[in-house]
């Protein structure tokens, strides 16, 4: 039985009085949208200093809680009235069938608030009331302050106290909404889904675009991309993404036919730096996020990563930059891409047999010279699907 979910936040509670009640109540919000998405009914949410409680009796709720940017921990529990003997009596319930014959158990109490009691009275009273229904139980009780069997946690506060067994470990970071918005570039790949989810994680609110590649791609390519960006949207219900799909092939024609051949990649991504960059001022945004890690592959030593960008005023966002590629796939595996991003979807045709790894941003300013750098972007911009995920 429980009768609400604790939830916990961490960096929140160092701001600054009005911005931590402005985060906090996008933080209600948007836990009322993920428990909605799950179905999840609940009579209401509510707010205390530090703690944010959701009123429910669903064991799913907690797990619900803990996937919001911005949770910290969640924890069913059990509430009594805000004293000691109350607190000690529903420890023993809880107690009672929770505490199996030969285990070990510890109580960890916390307070905030005035109470003319400890933190330590109220952990040895509340396990006394344990120990002595273990006894008249036929049990004998056992306590374990450093290794226990089983945990019963309290916290008291001022006009409540809570008592509980678990609690699920929280994502993080900040509200999303709350750093505004962003324009992602976003494949079907392993790393720019994660690079999207860790700002996501920040607060930013993410605008998907995806670049394609057709005829050098497929659909295949097409449709994990879009798997990624749905399987994204489930992190941040109450947020549905509007997703530009931005056609793409005819600009690695043009790159292919009248440039040097290796330069095929810097010359790319350049041209969608430039797309994200337009769809950005059209959104009214304040950032590209890129799934670069430096030296992963070729097009992201730091000599390209630099050409790439000169003479551009585009605002990056690299959050992959230090990462290798077995940190990137356990975030990955954990925000429920990674399946689908291991998915056959074939290489991208455009792909020269040895590119360019140390580009001169000289060098890349010439061949444009030659392209109609702006009207293939107009182009591609003009031509992009919009759509709006579910």
């Amino acid at each position: 039985m429980i009768d609400v979910v604790i939830v916990r936040y961490g960096e929140l509670a160092l701001k600054s009085a009005g911005v931590r009640n402005r985060y906090e109540k996008t933080l209600v919000r948007n836990i009322a949208a993920m428990l909605k998405s799950r179905a999840i009914s609940y009579s209401n949410i509510s707010r205390e200093w530090g703690r944010i409680f959701i009123h429910t009796a669903d064991q799913n709720a907690s797990r619900a809680a803990a996937d919001v940017f911005g949770v910290v921990s969640a924890s069913h529990a059990i509430i009594s009235d805000a004293t000691i003997e109350s607190a000690a009596s529903t420890c023993a319930s809880v107690a009672d069938g929770f505490v199996k014959d030969g285990e070990s158990f510890a109580i960890r109490a916390r307070r905030s608030g005035n109470h003319s009691f400890s933190s330590h009275e109220l952990a040895v009273k509340c396990g006394d009331a344990v120990w002595h229904m273990l006894e008249s139980k036929g049990i004998a009780p056992s306590v374990d302050l450093s290794n226990p069997d089983k945990e019963i946690l309290v916290e008291m506060r001022q006009n409540k106290a809570y008592i509980f067994t678990e609690t699920s470990d929280g994502v993080g970071g900040l509200p999303i909404g709350t750093q505004g918005k962003m324009v992602s570039l976003v494949s079907g790949g392993i790393d720019s889904p994660v690079a999207t989810w860790l700002l996501m994680k920040r607060g930013v609110e993410i605008i998907p675009v995806y670049c394609n590649n057709e005829p050098y791609s497929d659909e295949r390519a097409r449709q994990r991309t879009m798997d990624c960006i749905a399987q994204l949207q489930k992190w941040c219900p109450g947020h549905p993404f509007k997703i530009y799909e931005v056609p793409n092939g005819a600009n690695l024609k043009m790159f292919i036919d009248g440039c040097e051949r290796k330069k095929t990649c810097v010359l790319c991504k350049r041209t969608m730096y430039r797309i994200a960059f337009e769809i950005m001022k059209i959104e009214g945004a304040s950032g590209v996020i890129t799934g670069s890690s430096l030296g992963q592959v070729a097009s992201q030593t730091s000599e390209n990563m630099y050409a790439e960008i000169s003479g551009l005023s585009v605002p990056l966002y690299h959050p992959l930059i230090g990462l290798d590629k077995t940190e990137i796939i356990d975030i990955a595996r954990r925000i429920g891409t990674y399946d689908i991003s291991i998915q056959p979807a074939g290489s991208c045709l455009a792909v020269p047999i040895h590119p360019e790894v140390k580009a001169k941003h000289d060098s890349l300013t010439k061949e444009e010279e030659d392209l109609d750098i702006e009207g293939l972007v107009r182009y591609s911009i003009s031509n992009a699907k919009v759509s709006k995920s579910e």
